[in-house]
């Protein structure tokens, strides 16, 4: 079943589109799991739905599969838009268990995300630890923030290589001078957490032919190196969705019951 439509976010003040595929033998005296997935940076919210084999592998798991729009904020509260971060781990989820039996256990609760959702994915897990059980990321990018500021961060440079939209996206999510914030640092957040007894489990996957294949990797000797719960798996693949449906399919099989 996938059902699709918008929702009234009072964190966001608009309606915002959602999009929510749940197993075809549904049991309302039941609960379930919870997958939030997030999108890449020129997607949507359907775009789990449209682009992978989701609603043939959700038949398989006790699970509702929630998937947000986060727009172009790279997951974070905006200094000029909105505040999707704060949407995703706090109102989102209120919205969800009072419509479905969604369980409330950490365990039972993973995040998803592909390309600028994997970085989203990782921000939330890393900053509410917490609340997720498991984070599972694809080809994420900005999993070394602050250095790639330091390199690219004057705006006339940053515009030549990234180009005039992407400018806008991170002016509007650090400010006009690009100003670095160590809540946006996906390294930085591992650290403030890397002694606590609760940690999510990581899995991260990337193409071998992929741009962003080499900072995964990093990242993933980095997380080591701090002692988390991480696997990385990599495989012959490019940055796109015949790669993320199946890093999707690995994934589903290694964090739901």
């Amino acid at each position: 079943m996938i059902l699709r439509g918008s929702v009234f976010s009072r964190m966001l003040e608009i309606e915002t589109g959602i999009t929510v595929i749940i197993p075809n033998k549904f049991n309302m005296e039941q609960n379930y799991q919870v997958v939030y997935l997030l999108h890449g940076l020129c997607g949507g919210n359907g775009d789990w739905a449209n682009y992978t084999m989701l609603p043939v592998y959700a038949n398989d798991y006790h699970a509702i599969f929630v998937m947000p729009e986060i727009s172009r904020s790279f997951c974070s509260d905006m200094k000029f838009g909105f505040k999707y971060f704060s949407y995703i781990i706090e109102e989102l989820p209120i919205i969800c268990k009072s419509v479905f039996n969604i369980s409330s256990e950490r365990e039972d609760t993973i995040i998803i995300g592909d390309s600028m959702g994997g970085y989203g994915a990782l921000k939330c897990a890393l900053s509410k630890p917490e609340q997720y059980g498991y984070c599972c990321a694809f080809s994420s990018p900005c999993l070394f923030l602050k250095e790639d500021l330091d390199e690219h961060g004057e705006i006339e440079k940053f515009r030549m290589v990234y180009g005039e939209q992407m400018l806008k996206d991170f002016q509007g999510i650090l400010g006009s001078n690009l100003e670095w914030s160590d809540e946006h640092e996906i390294l930085d957040l591992a650290n403030k957490i890397k002694d606590q007894s609760v940690r999510p489990e990581i899995y991260i996957a990337c193409g071998t032919e992929d741009f962003m294949r080499d900072s995964n990797v990093r990242f993933y000797n980095e997380m080591r190196n701090l002692n988390f719960s991480i696997e990385y798996e990599e495989w012959s693949g490019n940055h796109d969705w015949y790669f993320f449906n199946e890093a999707l399919q690995k994934a589903l099989k290694k964090v739901l019951k």
